[in-house]
């Protein structure tokens, strides 16, 4: 007969950590069920720069940031980085960072910078233009 470990007392709070797969925490727990970054609807690009307010609560702050907008806030911290090095940083989907980017910025406590669109962007033939006039001087 082998041993039942069903029972076996357990280390407080280890129902919610799996020493292999890591937290059990689920991502919509993280943003409460939401899949949209705020009423405003707003939508990160991958390569979207966030940078920190200078107004921003800290690490130890007691606010009303949850853990992971607190851990968004500390990478932020140092440089403007963007959607996607932000999500490989804090070892969440990019989904969840969207909605969590979202409280932030609705909160003032981020600014985002948007990638300009290709069409915006200058000729590639009026800038080697310029180049070579800079090269002449």
């Amino acid at each position: 007969m082998t041993e039942d470990t069903t029972d076996a007392p357990r280390e407080p709070g280890s129902q919610w950590y799996d020493n292999e797969a890591g937290p059990l925490v689920r991502p919509y727990a993280m943003t409460g069920g939401r899949t949209k970054p705020g009423p405003t609807g707003v939508r990160f690009d991958l390569i979207a720069l966030v940078t920190l307010d200078a107004a921003a609560p800290g690490a130890d702050d007691d606010t009303a940031l949850g853990p992971e907008h607190r851990a968004l806030v500390e990478l932020c911290r140092p440089e403007t980085q963007s959607v996607a090095e932000l999500a490989a940083g804090a070892d969440l989907p990019v989904g969840v960072v969207r909605v969590l980017l979202g409280d932030l910025l609705e909160l003032g406590c981020v600014t985002v910078s948007r990638p300009v669109p290709p069409a915006q962007l200058p000729d590639e033939r009026i800038l080697r233009e310029v180049i070579e006039g800079l090269r002449a001087l």
